[in-house]
């Protein structure tokens, strides 16, 4: 409570900022190509990298995908487009992770979004680019996207929240006024029917803007150091220690623990680079396990973990990464899909989506209200 004037200080400055935007003081731009923001207004993950990716998956298809990020903890400056030998350490872990598993689509940093859009759309490496995905940019106001998309955690909702320092708000609760899209991330898969009820009445959102809900599906653990597989259903006898720096990992915590026989988690903080210290508390940790046993991490993690040296053998020959992907609760996914493949559908003319729409047009048809534009699903 002591803190709550330093978050009425805060909050003053962050609502003067939002409104020089609001009055045209402060200028925001728009872009012809198709722009897709995702973030939150909270510290901490609400699970951007797999929405991210969840973008990825369902455009790279239809059309050359493109993801813009600020680089978090990065050593470089500027702009930078990664290629497939590109360190983390130039990138930061996240769009790592996102170029290794995605090697066909353009991974750029910049902390200047503008500057990054501008480079991307006009370096002849990268102008193809059809779509831009901006990897948490909410409160970057100096782009307009297309379309905003703001997650909001289950386990910490925003409007359970308060301003920093006192809580993890970035901005009051109604910066998500400017959200086309809110998604309530890491529910629960047997989310009740009231709880969507009492959920969708707290968020209180405008008839403009669209609600979903998505929870974490687990795919197959597979080695860190190695090509074995194991299902997340054999564990019913292994004894687990969860490793994790990522900075929401409940849900994660809840879902294990009724996959195996004992689950130790052992927590750093999000975006952590291991020490030497941090590697001898793992092999401790460890090695007072009863066998069987593993340690499971997560995807964010192993781009930290495999620039580590002095990992016990036995830990280091049982660490299992476990991927994951985000899915829709209430069959919400083709209405989701529907709406992001439609902006781009109108948006762009470099899209194999665009390409079909006008092959059904007639021929005499007037396509002069097909130039690229910006446009948000406020208009739609």
């Amino acid at each position: 409570m002591w803190l709550k004037p330093l978050s009425w200080i805060y909050g003053l400055v962050v609502d003067i900022r939002n409104q020089m935007f609001d009055w045209g003081i402060l200028k925001s731009r728009s872009f012809d190509t198709p722009v897709i923001s995702v973030g939150n207004i909270t510290v901490g993950g609400s699970g951007k990298t797999p929405h991210v990716e969840y973008l990825i998956r369902l455009l790279n298809q239809h059309i050359k995908v493109a993801v813009l990020s600020r680089g978090y903890k990065r050593k470089s400056k500027g702009f930078v487009l990664a290629d497939n030998d590109t360190p983390m350490s130039q990138i930061g872990d996240e769009p790592y992770q996102m170029k290794q598993k995605f090697p066909d689509i353009y991974v750029a940093v910049d902390k200047d979004r503008c500057h990054g859009i501008d480079t991307l759309l006009n370096n002849e490496a990268t102008k193809d680019t059809g779509v831009i995905l901006l990897d948490d940019a909410f409160q970057h106001r100096y782009v307009t996207p297309g379309i905003n998309i703001l997650l909001v955690d289950y386990h910490r909702l925003i409007t359970h929240d308060a301003l920093l320092p006192a809580g993890r708000l970035r901005e009051p609760v109604s910066g998500k006024d400017r959200a086309d899209i809110v998604i309530v991330t890491k529910c629960p898969k047997d989310l009740k029917a009231i709880d969507y009820r009492v959920l969708t009445k707290t968020m209180s959102l405008y008839p403009y803007q669209n609600l979903y809900f998505t929870y974490i599906d687990y795919c197959n653990l597979h080695k860190v150091w190695g090509e074995d597989e194991l299902r997340l259903d054999d564990l019913s006898e292994t004894n687990v220690l969860l490793l994790t720096g990522i900075a929401s990992p409940q849900q994660l915590l809840v879902d294990l623990k009724e996959k195996c026989q004992t689950l130790t988690p052992l927590s750093f903080p999000d975006h952590h680079q291991f020490t030497e210290q941090d590697i001898l508390k793992i092999n401790d940790v460890y090695s007072n396990l009863s066998e069987p046993k593993i340690i499971i991490t997560t995807e964010k993690d192993t781009t930290r973990m495999k620039t580590v040296t002095n990992l016990d053998d036995n830990a280091k020959d049982n660490t299992y990464v476990l991927p994951i992907k985000v899915a829709f609760l209430q069959k919400q996914e083709p209405m989701f899909n529907n709406k992001i493949l439609s902006y781009v559908q109108k948006n762009s003319r470099n899209s194999i989506l665009v390409k079909r729409k006008d092959a059904d047009k007639p021929k005499d048809s007037d396509n002069t209200g097909n130039r690229p534009r910006t446009i948000s699903f406020r208009n739609i």
